[in-house]
């Protein structure tokens, strides 16, 4: 039996189809909306707005988006009637809108059409919102000021600018009739889902918490925040159940693709939470860290647990309990921005950071762009030390150190103790970084080779949800492709540096008031 993954991104859609029983991928499809869909002028996987804070997305592009991906598929030669389940992710936050009825259009679908030409006239709202829209601050502003601090105690986040609960208040505020004909609104990931359960999807509870809605101590929509957000709201929301679940039988519309009526839908989740399983990191204990563009790190959690400082955004874990993701902004920005003012290539970055003096004292605060963990909302790049007469190796090194020692410092609130770490992203392969990683937190680190974790999650999933346990799952597709070991030596240097960091980052803090 095969499952297939869907993983609906910001700037395109893609599939996974794996065999658990051979331990294999079979295939892998994808789709660019800037390249395979223009019609829709979204390059970037939004439409260019007269305001830059302001970031939407056609829906219809991620229905189409889902249409050729499933075609593509067949065109590779892939089995589609032996697929046995489906599950998928959606970028976060992202809202769509829909009126009155749209469940019945959904579950009426006929081959001879088209998706969007079916489902258009269903949408409450043209263009949908998505995670990069930060247009919200007034709304933000208002939550804060309605419910204080009770609004992370009980959603998991601080009201946060790109999450779906200010973006509806804003709808509702600036377009109140509209509002009033949304019947429905969705996830991208339930938007997905209902397409392919012919009807309703429920919002699962990792990707419903990055919604400002969610309470995460009752795992229902909270009824006081979500009237307050905009009226009538609770009952525009769909169910929601834990990401383990069914959520529907895949309708008779997708045989024309080879797929066979009645299979199990199991519910969407969101990317992130569908990263976490994608990198077997759904275990308390063992952390997830993947080096992107933005570092961004996954901590399972037994219990919800909530970071005092607010950086630490807490969801629903898709294979039970909840997660907590740290954004780190200035990740491989960060990195490439002290490389080039080095004039040094990748490789050339890596060896003299590797082979400066480890946990010497030079420490900075890397802020060449905006960051979330610490919030930083002008560009700041402080040093410790003088960085016009040191060696280009000491400059490198100090700032692969200040980014551990951050990621260190800012998952001290976990309870449940780093064990071990699973490394991903671009970024990995720098072999400096992976053991100053190990060294800073003391634990064995993991090399993982995974080029999608959110769409090999949601594959995963599927076949969870059919059975399949997901540590064997794991163990198949994530297995770990080198292992580094923690210096037992720079234990006691990494932890004089971190109170050090902590103290610098405070002092900024401060002065920034």
């Amino acid at each position: 039996m095969l499952y297939l993954g869907i993983d609906s991104s910001t700037q395109g859609v893609k599939g996974i189809v794996i065999d658990p029983a051979a331990g294999r991928i079979v295939a892998e499809a994808a789709v660019n909306y800037g390249k395979d869909l223009k019609r829709y002028n979204a390059p970037n996987g939004y439409v260019e707005n007269a305001d830059p804070a302001v970031k939407e997305a056609n829906p219809l592009m991620w229905v189409d988006g889902l249409e050729l991906l499933l075609q593509r598929l067949v065109d590779s030669g892939v089995p589609m009637e032996r697929i046995g389940a489906i599950s998928g992710a959606g970028q976060q936050h992202g809202s769509v809108y829909l009126r009155a009825g749209s469940a019945d259009i959904f579950s009426k679908l006929v081959p001879e059409k088209s998706l969007s030409e079916q489902i258009s006239g269903t949408l409450a709202r043209e263009l949908s919102p998505i995670w990069m829209d930060r247009s919200t601050v007034e709304e933000c502003r208002v939550l804060t000021g309605r419910f204080g601090p009770a609004i992370q105690q009980l959603t998991g986040s601080m009201a946060t600018e790109r999450f779906t609960g200010p973006q509806i208040r804003r709808f509702w505020k600036n377009h109140p009739e509209a509002y009033n004909n949304t019947a429905q609104i969705h996830l991208v990931s339930s938007f997905i889902c209902a397409l392919l359960t012919g009807g309703r999807a429920a919002v699962d509870t990792g990707d419903g918490a990055g919604m400002n809605l969610l309470n995460l101590k009752t795992l229902e929509f909270d009824p006081e925040i979500s009237e307050f957000t905009a009226p009538g709201l609770p009952e525009k929301l769909p169910e929601l159940l834990p990401g383990n679940q069914i959520a529907g039988k895949l309708p008779e519309y997708f045989a024309k693709y080879g797929l066979r009526a009645g299979i199990p839908v199991i519910v969407f989740s969101g990317d992130n939470p569908s990263s976490l399983i994608g990198s077997g990191c759904s275990q308390p204990g063992v952390v997830g860290i993947s080096l992107g563009t933005s570092d961004t790190l996954f901590a399972p959690m037994r219990e919800f647990e909530l970071d005092p400082a607010g950086y630490g955004h807490i969801m629903g874990n898709p294979a039970g309990g909840f997660m907590s993701l740290i954004c780190f902004s200035n990740g491989s920005l960060a990195r490439d921005a002290m490389r080039e003012s080095l004039a040094l290539s990748w490789n050339a970055f890596d060896a003299v950071a590797a082979a400066a003096p480890a946990a010497a004292g030079n420490l900075m605060l890397p802020y060449y762009q905006l960051e979330s963990t610490p919030l930083v909302l002008k560009p700041h790049v402080e040093y410790n030390f003088d960085i016009k007469h040191v060696e280009p190796g000491v400059a490198a090194r100090a700032l692969l150190e200040s980014q551990a020692l951050s990621m260190k410092l800012h998952t001290a609130y976990l309870k449940d103790p780093v064990r071990k770490i699973r490394l991903s992203g671009g970024a990995s392969a720098c072999k400096a970084f992976r053991q100053i990683l190990a060294d800073v937190f003391q634990v064995e680190l993991e090399i993982i080779s995974v080029s999608d974790s959110s769409g090999l999650g949601a594959a995963l999933r599927a076949a969870a949800g059919d059975g399949w346990q997901l540590e064997e799952l794991y163990r198949k597709f994530c297995a770990a492709q080198a292992v580094i070991l923690p210096q037992p030596e720079n234990r006691s240097k990494y932890e004089k540096m971190l109170q050090q960091y902590a103290d610098m980052e405070k002092a900024f803090s401060a002065s920034e008031g």
